[in-house]
């Protein structure tokens, strides 16, 4: 039987408090789709997910590869960087299309986490 040593703590749907707007006093803004408590140094990581069709692209010329997320992820990040760092967070944009292709930051947490759990499960 495995035994596990330790593994990557987070909280689903998680008030970003700090992306509250004081003058309607309610969040505005919420990357925190995922809070992952730690991810980078002693910073956590307020990480977004979003799912976007690659069909949108078909209007505006030559078919890409991954372009409509590459686009939506730069666009998330333009929206929601500065105010997680301000408040030392990380923010992580979790990108994927609907064909399959994954954004490079989304890539990244998916290699990070098979490497944590690889490096967590100790054979007896």
């Amino acid at each position: 039987m495995p035994k596990f040593k330790h593994g990557i703590s987070v909280k689903k749907e998680a008030p970003a408090n700090f992306l509250t707007d004081p003058l309607e006093g309610r969040s505005t803004l919420r990357p925190a789709n995922v809070l992952v408590y730690g991810w980078v140094g002693e910073k956590h990581a307020c990480v977004d997910l979003t799912g976007v069709s690659p069909l949108v692209e078909l209007t505006t010329g030559d078919f890409t590869v991954g372009q409509a997320a590459l686009k939506s992820a730069s666009s998330k990040v333009a929206k929601h960087e500065r105010a997680c760092s301000n408040n030392q967070h990380a923010f992580i944009p979790f990108v994927f299309d609907t064909f399959g292709f994954l954004a490079p930051d989304a890539v990244n947490i998916l290699k990070r986490v098979q490497r944590v759990m690889h490096s967590n499960v100790v054979s007896p």
